[in-house]
């Protein structure tokens, strides 16, 4: 078959090359800190419409930097308590999604939350304000600030938030959560599990916002990635400083943080994958010390084989 990255024996011990801040670890301490300070202040708001086999709600809560951050919520009628949870992170630029679509959990009697990112198209907001450019992207947003400036930082999190918040439901069994996106919300499922480790099991699916240098250096800055090629064109043309802007990157970096999961892992890989490629998708796997599995799928690109989804449905079963 045709290859876009490194061969698999390659791809299956690589460890990145996005470089690692020295303070990571007390960065996100810090920034976790942070978050055991902020008062939720959680709001759930049935809809009108409330079918026969779940309740339908929108659930509110407030986030870093005071941001009300908004998620969608359904729960199951007539099912055991405690039960288990799923949170579902969306991809890119794009929103919590419908209530039909995260019902697809309550057959499994399981309750779900999916999170409508701040400052994409969902519900959310984002009050924070940032230096630097607005124009293009949220990678590079804050990046010419301070490290706690950039955005990521904030929906990271946003994410470990909203686990916590499943986990306090009544109905929920606190040991049985789980989380799931792809792409973006690959990343945040990532995200989520590393900065609250009580997460049981994790599906990442063709994961977003691992190994920036990586993608790069293959000249794949471009897509969803294309932010990157911006912000070097408009604010360092030379690349004079182009080893700090990929270490502050690395705060952001999921590869940094897959040490920090707990969960029960599974990822989706798709050999042809030219937005998010393979290689950046397997430094943060092989970085993963909890159990774990990748499914490869050899002629996918940046997609979701129904396979892949129905294994996703089946693994998460298992919480």
């Amino acid at each position: 078959m045709p290859l876009i990255d490194m061969p698999l024996e390659e791809l299956r011990v690589y460890q990145g090359r996005n470089p690692r801040p020295d303070d990571f670890d007390a960065y996100w301490d810090a920034a976790l800190a942070e978050l055991d300070a902020v008062d939720p202040q959680i709001e759930i708001v049935p809809t009108d419409f409330q079918p026969a086999y779940a309740q339908f709600a929108h659930l509110w809560f407030t986030g870093v930097g005071g941001a009300r951050v908004h998620a969608l919520y359904v729960k199951p009628r007539g099912v055991e308590e405690p039960h288990p949870a799923i949170v579902q992170f969306h991809g890119y630029s794009g929103s919590a999604g419908s209530l039909a679509g995260l019902a697809q959990w309550v057959a499994l009697g399981f309750s779900a939350l999916a999170l409508d990112v701040r400052g994409q198209g969902g519900l959310s907001e984002d009050p924070t304000p940032r230096p630097g450019m607005t124009l293009r992207g949220h990678i590079v947003r804050g990046l010419s600030g301070k490290p706690e400036d950039l955005f990521y930082r904030s929906v990271f999190l946003d994410c470990a938030q909203l686990a916590r918040i499943a986990m306090g439901l009544p109905e929920v069994d606190p040991d049985r959560v789980g989380a799931t996106g792809g792409s973006q919300g690959g990343a945040l499922t990532l995200a989520c599990a590393a900065l609250e480790p009580r997460v049981r099991r994790i599906v990442s699916v063709v994961p977003f916002l691992c190994d920036y240098q990586r993608v790069w250096e293959m000249d794949l800055a471009q897509d969803a990635y294309d932010e990157l090629k911006y912000y070097f064109r408009s604010f360092d043309p030379a690349h004079e400083r182009e080893r700090e802007i990929f270490t502050r990157l690395g705060y952001i970096d999921c590869q940094h943080l897959a040490p920090r999961i707990r969960a029960k892992t599974a990822f989706v890989t798709g050999l042809m994958d030219t937005i998010c490629p393979p290689s950046t998708q397997f430094a943060a796997y092989n970085k993963i010390a909890a159990p774990k599995e990748i499914w490869i799928y050899p002629d996918y690109g940046h997609e979701t084989p129904a396979e892949a989804a129905d294994r996703t449905f089946q693994f998460l079963a298992g919480l």
